[in-house]
């Protein structure tokens, strides 16, 4: 059975015909483990996507059992689902966990904005962004229930894209609750910056660029 209703299949070929350009690289890290329930969801979702338009390129990657990490992308929470251009983006642009209800939605976009090029933020914030010379990790906290999480992911994802410093993940809290707890997730989005630093909500671009550079001094 189809995850992606004929309705919505409707509209985003539509969607992926008018804004993709170049080719956009889906990564999807799984473990073979049966403990891994959303894994298998996970790629479905991503190859009833690429299925839509040749310029999606789909590769799966399963964990070796010998390995802590996946390959050498620092993976460690399956499923990760990564978006890429397969070049400079690398695994900036993640997803731990299936990004499913209203985080398909980010998923989506996030296609469009690599394959396009075009990045929709204010020019002030996106020079701010750009202007960050030391690392800084985005941890968004969500469920697949949250209408406001998607523009906390969609942020943090962003500004992963316009600067190599910045990696911004989704993780989905109930799949991860553990990592969750210790987070100190008590409501989504919940975002963390360099482990440390939190807030909650979906903030503004421009509120969210300032939290990030007061966390960093």
């Amino acid at each position: 059975m189809s995850l992606i209703s004929d309705e919505n299949r409707k509209i985003i070929l539509k969607e992926f015909e008018e804004h993709l350009k170049d080719q956009v690289e889906l990564k999807v890290y799984v473990d073979d483990d049966e403990k891994c329930q959303f894994c298998g969801p996970t790629v479905e979702i991503a190859k009833e996507l690429s299925a839509l338009d040749s310029r999606i390129k789909l590769s799966i990657i399963t964990r070796n059992p010998q390995e802590k990490e996946s390959e050498s992308a620092d993976i460690v929470r399956f499923p990760t689902l990564i978006v890429s251009d397969g070049k400079e983006l690398g695994n900036r642009v993640r997803y731990s966990g299936i990004p499913s209800g209203y985080e398909f939605s980010s998923l989506f976009e996030d296609i469009k904005a690599v394959s396009s090029g075009i990045i929709q933020i204010p020019e002030g914030v996106k020079e701010k962004i750009q202007s960050i010379n030391k690392p800084v990790d985005i941890k968004v906290y969500v469920t697949p229930t949250c209408p406001y999480c998607p523009r906390a992911v969609g942020t943090a994802h962003k500004f992963a894209m316009l600067n190599s410093n910045i990696t911004g993940e989704m993780i989905e809290a109930t799949e991860f609750p553990k990592e969750a707890q210790e987070a100190g997730v008590s409501s989504v989005p919940h975002i963390v910056v360099n482990g440390d630093a939190s807030f909650i909500g979906a903030r503004p671009d421009a509120d969210f660029a300032e939290f990030i550079l007061d966390t960093i001094g």
